[in-house]
């Protein structure tokens, strides 16, 4: 019978995906992480030591969370129990602690492997506390969102956070040829040196993705001869896209998005929703094209139209929530709603120039009246002497000045007659006058 499930076990191996077969067991064969798997890098050190503690894998998809769990626990010699926060609900954690506390008594350790610890709430990672103090488990969380926001503070103050980042485009082909030497399934399959580029291109630093995508281009591959040769023609047909093409660290990149930007700036919604597919389709990350967005609400809008910030504000979070493709439309909703809007560069205009004056004056004292006098002393020194309150007087306004000695009666802020910004010219001519007349 034993024979059986180890014949079943290798049975059931060649039906993994490559990326799961060519899973690293070691450090030695762990890619990229050099800060931390490195020589005398933390991790390799606690190994060393056999002395590990819970921690906190913070990085995007497919660079080597699960792995470098795994290997950990390998090294260690420890029970490693792998927990996914999107199925697993109170019964399986339950389960996983009594497991975690029988192997305590039998002088094992335990490390459990959240995989998406953030999809947890508050009150499921607050259930891993007493055993993570106690030592009952090791725990080792796994998430691609800032463990800042997503942990709980109680849980992330007792824990270790190593940030992972994307595998650059060397390691992935490393990775990839590495797959092709250690499987005797491919030993016939020739790819062009060129593939591997592509592929690494369009896997955005994430190794599953670039395994995946090669296996399934070998799969569907034709065989000649008894051989199988990759080429940059058969693999864009093979997968009948263009997105090879495109490449998200290139010239073409930077040369879309500045046409996104400024088809927007020149209030074009069509030019602008055609620059947006062009890198939505080709693989371009929706989180870059938002954040852009929402850079240009302020840099080319501004206060012309508040809601623009808005707007471009929710299409991330949209685009965060929901991923590709369904988060197209949200972006193509902010694209066409920022096209549209009012101009203004006020804002960028008045901060490029504030920008230099506070770096030239950046020893410029804060004047005296501004400053609030905590102590005693600070009063003897003449901290707020001469602060006159705005609420004291008529209107809100006084004819204070603010500005540093040096740089009294500069303007930085001048807004438009665009949208609402001329409302706000009105409201600074106000109460300049205001001012005027004190």
């Amino acid at each position: 019978m034993n024979n059986l499930f180890e014949e079943m076990e290798v049975d059931d191996n060649r039906f993994k995906p490559l990326a799961e077969k060519m899973r690293p067991t070691d450090l030695d064969e762990f890619f990229g992480q050099e800060d931390i798997v490195g020589e005398n890098s933390p991790i390799r050190k606690m190994l060393e030591n056999d002395s590990i503690s819970s921690m906190i894998f913070y990085g995007p998809p497919g660079v080597g969370k699960t792995t470098l769990a795994k290997i950990i626990a390998k090294k260690t010699n420890s029970a490693f129990l792998e927990l996914s926060a999107v199925t697993a609900g109170v019964k399986e954690i339950k389960e996983f602690i009594e497991t975690a506390k029988f192997n305590k008594s039998n002088g094992k350790k335990t490390i459990v492997f959240v995989d998406e610890i953030h999809r947890f709430n508050k009150a499921q990672q607050d259930a891993f506390l007493p055993f993570v103090e106690n030592g009952n488990i090791i725990l080792i969380g796994a998430t691609t969102e800032n463990p800042s926001f997503e942990v709980n503070s109680a849980l992330l103050s007792r824990s270790k956070v190593y940030v992972l980042k994307s595998l650059t485009k060397e390691e992935i082909i490393q990775i990839l040829k590495r797959a092709l030497n250690k499987n005797s399934d491919y030993a016939k399959v020739e790819v062009e040196e060129e593939c591997f580029w592509l592929i690494a291109n369009l896997s955005n630093g994430d190794a599953r993705s670039a395994l995946n995508t090669l296996e399934s281009v070998i799969n569907i591959a034709p065989v000649k001869k008894g051989k199988i040769k990759i080429t940059k023609e058969m693999l864009n047909k093979a997968l009948q896209s263009k997105t090879f093409l495109y490449d998200k660290n290139g010239e073409e990149h930077y040369n879309l998005i500045s046409a996104l930007h400024k088809s927007m700036r020149n209030s074009d919604p069509d030019a602008a929703l055609y620059y947006l597919a062009r890198m939505l389709e080709s693989g371009e990350n929706p989180l870059y094209i938002a954040r852009r967005l929402i850079r240009f609400a302020s840099e080319d809008i501004g206060l012309a139209n508040t809601n623009a910030l808005v707007q471009a504000t929710a299409a991330y979070q949209a685009a965060h929530y929901i991923g590709m493709p369904e988060c197209n439309v949200n972006l193509a909703q902010a694209v066409v709603y920022l096209s549209v809007s009012p101009k203004s560069n006020a804002l960028y205009m008045a901060y490029e120039k504030v920008r230099k004056d506070a770096i030239d004056t950046a020893f410029e004292k804060v004047p005296l009246h501004l400053r609030n006098a905590v102590t005693k002393l600070d009063g003897e020194m003449g901290y707020g002497k001469g602060y006159k309150y705005a609420h004291d007087y008529q209107d809100k306004v006084t004819n204070m000045e603010c500005l540093p000695e040096s740089l009294k009666g500069k303007k930085y802020y001048v807004p438009t007659n665009s949208g609402s910004e001329k409302n706000i010219r009105e409201i600074l001519g106000k109460i300049e006058r205001l001012k005027t007349n004190k």
